[in-house]
């Protein structure tokens, strides 16, 4: 949409004069559809972000913007991990429940461990970007499109008193004091146009750099999906790693008590 209005704006400053272009281009810019659809869209954007943001926050079990060791000793499977690897130690060497706690334990805490990475990586390739574009990139432009109406608004103002003074002209009599006055508000008049012009030609631009990041924007969820499958391939190979030990440890603790009971018979 913004690139039609570029064009738009182009062809018409090839057929019209620049100040005549000048005075009708910053009130169509404000009211014309391809702006507003753009707006709403702009909007619907930072609000399923925001919303986004905040459930993505709520299923972290780290707590967000805290250092990568805090984060790790806050977790839940940490505690648990701290809690059976104790229980472990206190049933001693000699308890099959014991040696299965404190391996269980190492590798609840690597699972704790992969949980943190994820959820950094989380925090940095996606809501940290999600916060910024809700938060931060499409509320400053909207605020350009509210700054530009009130400059519009600023530019009329100028515009009527400078047309009311250049009327006095000639039914004044004081005509040299009354150009003077008329000189100066063309002044103000066009100070206010080159501001109209500086905003207009910044909003342009931002809602053009806005429409053709979509794609940008919509790569995040990817990349959410991207790290969810990489932790959890890694959170897997954790486990199968210790599973082939504790197993073939409780094999082996299993056959000496059953060769002990053998021997008790």
């Amino acid at each position: 949409l913004v690139k039609e209005y570029i064009l738009l704006t182009y062809i018409a400053r090839k057929r019209v004069g620049s100040s005549i272009f000048k005075q009708s281009t910053c009130h169509i810019f404000i009211d014309c559809d391809f702006v507003l659809q753009i707006e709403r869209r702009m909007e619907l954007v930072r609000v399923v972000s925001h919303n986004t943001h905040k459930r993505m926050v709520s299923c972290l079990q780290g707590h967000i913007g805290a250092e990568a060791e805090k984060r790790h000793k806050k977790l839940p499977l940490t505690a648990l991990s701290q809690a059976m690897v104790e229980s472990g130690s206190q049933l001693g060497e000699d308890s099959l429940i014991g040696k299965m706690m404190e391996v269980c334990g190492d590798a609840e805490n690597g699972l704790a461990s992969e949980l943190m990475q994820h959820e950094l990586q989380l925090e940095k390739d996606v809501l940290d970007p999600l916060s910024q574009l809700a938060e931060v990139d499409i509320p400053n432009i909207l605020k350009q499109r509210k700054q530009l109406a009130k400059l519009v608004l600023d530019y009329d103002s100028a515009r009527a008193r400078w047309l009311q003074a250049t009327k006095s002209i000639i039914s004044g009599t004081n005509t040299q004091a009354l150009t003077a006055k008329a000189d100066l508000l063309k002044e103000e008049m066009d100070e206010a146009m080159n501001k109209v012009e500086l905003c207009k030609d910044q909003l342009a631009a931002d809602m053009y750099s806005f429409s053709s990041k979509e794609g940008d924007y919509a790569r995040y969820f990817v990349t959410l999906l991207e790290a969810q499958a990489d932790y959890h391939r890694k959170s897997l190979t954790v486990l199968e790693t210790v599973l082939p030990t504790i197993q073939a440890q409780q094999g082996i603790t299993l056959d000496c008590i059953y060769k002990w009971t053998d021997l008790t018979c």
